[in-house]
C-alpha cells in the first residue's frame, strides 16, 4: 500500500500552522491527510492550537484554558508569516467542516500534557459523531490513557501511541493496549531494529513525525511506513513519486 501524506499542523511550512489557510493549503497540494492539535477553552470549545498558551503563535499571551473562545478569536494567529494577516485559531468544528467534503484523513492529536483536560474525550467523540466524520478521524495523543478514555466511549475509534523514544518492540504494547497505530518521531522508526517489520507482521501502522528532510521521506517511503507526518506535503509527495 502507498505511503500517505499528511500535512503536520496544515501546510505550516508554508502557512500560519494549525490555522485554516494551513489546511486549505494541505488540500490544494494534494496531502492524503492533516494532522492538528487541539485543547480547550476555559467555556469548553474544541480549540485547534498546538501549545498549552497563545504566546509563541498568536500576538497575545496566555493559557488556551484560561480564555473563551471568543477572547481566543480576537486574536491573530497569522504568527508573522508573509502574506498573512488577521488568521483566526480555528475550532475543530470549523475544521471539520472545511474538510468533510474532501476524503483527507483527519489525525487530532489530543493534548493532555501539561494541562489535562478533564472531559475532552467526550466533546470528541460527540463532535465526530455530530459530524458524521465517523472512519475519517485518528485520535492520537503522548498521554495514552486519553486514547484509552476515547476507546472506551467508542470502541470504533482508531487511536495512534505518539512516543519519541527508541522502544523495545512498541509494536507488543500496541497490541496490548489496542491501538491501531504507532506514532514515533521519524528517528525512532528508522534506526529501531526490526520496529517496522515487527509492526508490519503484528497489524500495527506507522506514521512517523515530523519528517521535512526529502531524503528522509523517500527513506520512510521505501522502509513502507503507512503515513509521512510533514510540514511540507508537496515535498513528501515528490518523494512518493506522486
Amino acid at each position: 500500500m502507498a505511503t500517505k501524506i499528511w500535512a503536520h499542523r496544515g501546510a505550516s511550512g508554508y502557512a500560519p500552522e494549525n490555522t485554516i489557510p494551513a489546511f486549505k493549503l494541505a488540500v490544494e497540494q494534494g496531502a492524503d491527510g492533516v494532522e492538528l492539535d487541539v485543547h480547550m477553552s476555559s467555556d469548553g470549545k474544541l480549540m485547534v492550537i498546538h501549545d498549552e498558551t497563545v504566546d509563541r503563535t498568536s500576538n497575545g499571551s496566555g493559557r488556551v484554558v484560561d480564555m473563551t473562545c471568543q477572547e481566543l478569536k480576537r486574536l491573530d494567529f497569522s504568527n508573522g508569516m508573509e502574506g498573512y494577516e488577521n488568521v483566526r485559531i480555528p475550532t475543530l468544528r470549523e475544521v471539520y467542516g472545511l474538510l468533510k467534503n474532501t476524503n483527507l484523513t483527519i489525525n487530532v492529536e489530543v493534548k493532555c500534557d501539561v494541562v489535562i483536560y478533564y472531559g475532552i474525550w467526550d466533546h470528541l467523540i460527540a463532535l465526530e459523531r455530530e459530524m458524521g466524520m465517523q472512519g475519517r478521524i485518528i485520535y492520537s495523543s503522548f498521554n495514552h490513557y486519553v486514547l484509552l478514555k476515547i476507546r472506551e466511549l467508542d470502541p470504533e475509534a482508531k487511536i495512534g501511541l505518539l512516543y519519541s523514544e527508541a522502544l523495545v518492540d512498541p509494536w507488543v504494547y500496541a497490541k496490548y493496549v489496542g491501538a491501531n497505530a504507532l506514532h514515533p518521531h521519524y528517528l525512532a522508526a528508522l534506526n529501531c531494529p526490526g520496529m517496522l517489520e515487527g509492526c508490519r507482521k503484528a497489524g500495527v501502522d506507522v506514521h512517523p513525525w515530523t519528517a521535512n528532510d526529502p531524503q528522509v521521506m523517500r527513506e520512510l517511503v521505501e522502509a513502507g511506513v503507512a503515513a509521512i507526518i510533514t510540514n511540507y506535503p508537496n515535498l513528501a509527495l515528490q518523494a512518493a513519486g506522486r
